[in-house]
C-alpha cells in the first residue's frame, strides 16, 4: 500500500509544539485552591489539556457551579500567565516547520486555546507567518468535535485525505477520526503514550525530531 502523502499538516500547540503542559497543570490547580476546590492531581489536570476552557472546567471541577466560572477562568490566567513567559517551544520545533513549508505543506494549528491565547504565542514565538490558517476553541466547536479541522480544510481547500492531524492528546486524535483525517500522535505531552495509542494513530512519535522525518518524505508534491 503507498504511503500517504499531505498537503495539509495541522499541529495542536500545547504539548505539541511548545512545552507547555506544566504550566497549564500547575496552572489548573492554583486556580482550584485559590477557589477552594478539590485539587486535582497531575494526570487528571492534564487530561483535560486541548479542551476548550468551559470544557475542561466541566470535567476536572464537575462541583463547580456554572456561575463561578468566570471567578475560575479568571484564577487559570493568572496563575497560567506568571508561567507564560518563561515558556519555550520544544526543540526543534522551528526547523521542522521550516522544513515542511519548504517541501510544500500547507501548516495550520488547531488549539484547545482562546484566540488572545494564540496570538499571545504567535507573537512571544514569531511563528505566526509560519502558518496558513489557525482555530482556537473560543472559535468554534471545542475538540475533539470535528468542527477545527473541517473548518480549516474548508478554508485552506485541502480535502481529508491529504489532510494530517498531530496531536500530543486523545483529544486531537479523536477530533482527527471524526474529520476523517489522519492522525500523529506524540507521546512528549499531556497524555500517556497508551492512550493515545488506543486511538489508533498512524504513527506515534516521540519527540520532534522523529516527527519532522516521518510528516518531510510524505509532504504532497503538487
Amino acid at each position: 500500500m503507498a504511503e500517504p502523502e499531505y498537503s495539509l499538516i495541522v499541529f495542536d500547540w500545547d504539548g505539541t509544539l511548545m512545552d507547555s503542559t506544566p504550566a497549564i497543570i500547575a496552572a489548573i490547580q492554583g486556580a482550584c485552591r485559590d477557589l477552594g476546590l478539590p485539587v486535582p492531581p497531575d494526570e487528571a489536570a492534564g487530561w483535560v489539556i486541548g479542551l476548550g476552557l468551559a470544557d475542561a472546567m466541566q470535567t476536572v471541577v464537575p462541583e463547580l457551579d456554572a456561575s463561578h466560572w468566570p471567578r475560575f477562568s479568571e484564577r487559570y490566567r493568572f496563575h497560567y500567565l506568571t508561567r507564560d513567559p518563561d515558556l519555550r517551544l520544544f526543540p526543534g520545533v522551528e526547523d521542522m516547520l521550516h522544513r515542511l513549508s519548504s517541501a510544500g505543506a500547507r501548516l495550520a494549528v488547531a488549539t484547545g486555546k482562546s484566540r488572545a491565547g494564540l496570538e499571545r504565542s504567535f507573537a512571544a514565538t514569531g511563528l505566526k507567518s509560519a502558518f496558513d490558517g489557525s482555530r482556537c476553541a473560543d472559535e468554534t466547536h471545542s475538540k475533539p468535535h470535528p468542527a477545527m479541522l473541517l473548518e480549516l480544510m474548508d478554508e485552506l481547500m485541502v480535502p481529508p485525505q491529504a489532510t494530517v492531524m498531530i496531536g500530543d492528546t486523545s483529544h486531537d486524535l479523536n477530533m482527527a477520526t471524526s474529520a476523517r483525517v489522519h492522525g500523529v500522535g506524540v507521546s512528549y505531552g499531556a497524555h500517556a503514550a497508551q492512550e493515545l495509542l488506543d486511538c489508533q494513530p498512524k504513527i506515534l512519535v516521540h519527540d520532534v525530531d522523529e516527527l519532522a522525518r516521518w510528516l518531510t518524505p510524505r509532504v504532497r508534491q503538487d
